[in-house]
């Protein structure tokens, strides 16, 4: 019996839902379980710096409508013990040792920005495990990034409520007001919030995407690896972790789709949360 057969309420959301743990191999995990307790569960990996409580509730809650959704935290981060890997790899361990530990052998996965290169190496690595993923605002091996100068200039905007106004959402009025719903909805829960991660996170979390990002992989390796169907998603302006890197993914991938969405910055999937949603359970579900 895995842990999902314990009963979940379908009326469960990010923003009420408890923090559940699971300890193994010296971790114990921090995560929330959203949805009902059968079908195969979509297992989220998120971005850097990000904790539980950094995902979307109208992303997260929707999703969750019609199956089994788990946020967690991975090892090191918010209320989740142990350290956090300077890399990928360790990265893509920790998560498959939360994954048995609670019993799953066959799991969906969204893997957004650090946590799409998380999920690729989960892919590539461990094929009967995943049956879908869905890799928004990312890149693969090789690819290309610019963590270091965009959060520099997102954090120059000292006039912003939230960094995350600047750094994931274009400077467009449709995009700015976008972000201060999204600002809203992911400040919604008052009671039992995460942890945010100082720099023990954060600062080997940016050496690992850097590093993944600076390791050539001109045969595309990694991506060939991956034979399951993958949505690849990107916002248009994605200054982080740029487009190009969607469409160099959907070129390389055996079993890709591709969608790009316009306007739009490393948030795209909250910025559009309505069609990513749409298209998420579609492809999830064909």
């Amino acid at each position: 019996m895995t842990d999902l057969d314990a009963g979940t309420s379908r009326r469960e959301t990010l923003e009420a839902a408890p923090t559940r743990y699971v300890d193994g191999d010296g971790v114990r995990f921090a995560y929330r379980r959203l949805g009902p307790s059968t079908g195969t569960p979509l297992v989220l990996l998120q971005h850097f710096s990000g904790n539980i409580d950094a995902w979307d509730p109208a992303v997260v809650n929707a999703l969750a409508v019609d199956r089994p959704v788990i946020a967690f935290d991975n090892a090191g981060v918010g209320r989740s013990t142990g350290k956090t890997p300077d890399n990928v790899a360790a990265m893509a361990r920790d998560a498959v040792a939360f994954l048995d530990l609670l019993g799953f052998s066959n799991v969906d996965l969204l893997g957004y920005s650090l946590g799409g290169c998380v999920a690729q190496q989960i892919a590539a690595e461990h094929g009967p495990l995943v049956r879908k993923l869905i890799l928004v605002g990312t890149a693969p091996r090789g690819g290309e990034e610019h963590l270091l100068a965009v959060l520099k200039e997102a954090f120059s905007h000292t006039e912003a409520p939230d960094p995350r106004l600047p750094l994931f959402f274009t400077q467009s009025a449709a995009s700015q007001a976008a972000g201060r719903a999204f600002l809203n909805r992911v400040n919604a829960r008052k009671e039992d919030r995460d942890v945010n991660n100082g720099s023990d996170v954060t600062d080997p979390q940016a050496k690992a995407l850097i590093t993944w990002c600076a390791t050539p992989d001109p045969e595309h390796a990694m991506l060939r690896a991956i034979a399951q169907p993958a949505l690849v998603a990107s916002g248009s302006h994605d200054t982080m972790l740029p487009a190009a890197n969607a469409l160099g993914m959907f070129g390389a991938m055996s079993n890709a789709y591709l969608s790009l969405y316009p306007d739009s910055g490393h948030g795209a999937l909250f910025q559009h949360h309505g069609l990513f949603v749409s298209q998420a359970r579609a492809f999830l579900d064909a």
